[in-house]
């Protein structure tokens, strides 16, 4: 059995059924989808995600990243992406682990990786995706096996996860991946900037609280922040109004108006027209097709 088909019969016995699983490792998570989804917008977390079988397309700004089962995906910072399985089937599901990335762990692991150069920690997108390696996809097998012996968790896991961030700071993908521990890089910066759009988004916008809180100048902020983000901070608080307004919409039944106030808009036109602009569709019309789209998947 090859490697990827052992890591594809793991992912397999433990998402049995479509969605995301938590496991009994903290930060692992598998994934299971039997036919190719809609696009979906949602917020991308720092991780690891590595492909089993099938294959997904992410979207950051006007960027296309496509990852398989010979490329693996590192998402840097907190990122409002469009995620799409493009290649899944009932007979060949799209299987996929993911790895919340752990700063602290990177941090302390980047004492004993060699350095890099200030050119290779410069700014540059927060998403990135990149050849698998066989030491990394074994580590991930072995990372993921243990789930089949729950006793060794406690003690092998944490080893093994820092394995695979040791592969990864060595790897092709190590700016990015150390970017996430280095706390005065320009992306750890604008990470900062994000962190304050996160909990002010319902608040009126300013760039000079934001670079601010960026220990930056707002030109520098703007700069830097689309480099790693593919758009403007402005363009960030919009996309996090309007995803928590169709969670909203969606979860908690409030009509369009009230949705829209909660996250920010004093106009109902305005919101409306954003809401068509990022996903295709009026609110009601656009959360009528989802709540359509789950109930075909469930019977």
């Amino acid at each position: 059995m090859s490697q990827v088909e052992e890591l594809a019969r793991l992912i397999a016995r433990f998402a049995p059924s479509d969605g995301v699983h938590q496991t009994a490792i903290p930060r692992l998570k598998v994934v299971r989808l039997s036919q190719p989804s809609e696009p979906m917008h949602g917020l991308h977390e720092p991780a690891l995600c590595i492909i089993a079988q099938g294959a997904k397309q992410v979207i950051l700004g006007d960027q296309i990243y496509r990852y398989d089962a010979a490329h693996c995906l590192v998402v840097s910072l907190d990122l409002p992406v469009i995620g799409q399985v493009i290649e899944a089937t009932p007979e060949e599901p799209y299987l996929c682990v993911k790895l919340e990335l752990d700063p602290a762990a990177i941090g302390a692991l980047m004492l004993e990786a060699p350095p890099l150069t200030e050119r290779e920690l410069s700014s540059g997108p927060g998403l990135t995706v990149g050849p698998m390696t066989p030491a990394l996809r074994d580590a991930v097998i072995r990372l993921t096996s243990l789930l089949e012996a729950p006793a060794d968790i406690a003690v092998l896991a944490p080893l093994v996860e820092r394995e695979i961030l040791y592969r990864l700071l060595t790897g092709e993908q190590a700016a990015r991946l150390r970017q996430v521990a280095v706390a005065e890089s320009k992306l750890q910066q604008v990470n900062r900037a994000i962190a304050w759009i996160k909990r002010n988004y319902r608040s009126p916008f300013s760039v000079e609280i934001v670079a601010a809180e960026a220990r930056m100048s707002p030109s520098a902020l703007h700069q830097h922040f689309k480099a790693v983000t593919a758009m403007s901070p402005l363009q960030y608080q919009k996309q996090l109004r309007l995803q928590e307004a169709r969670r909203l919409i969606l979860a908690r039944a409030h009509d369009a108006a009230s949705a829209g106030f909660q996250v920010g808009y004093e106009s109902p036109s305005q919101f409306s027209r954003e809401y068509s602009r990022l996903f295709g569709a009026p609110p009601l019309r656009d959360v009528a097709r989802l709540r359509g789209a789950s109930a075909a998947d469930a019977a």
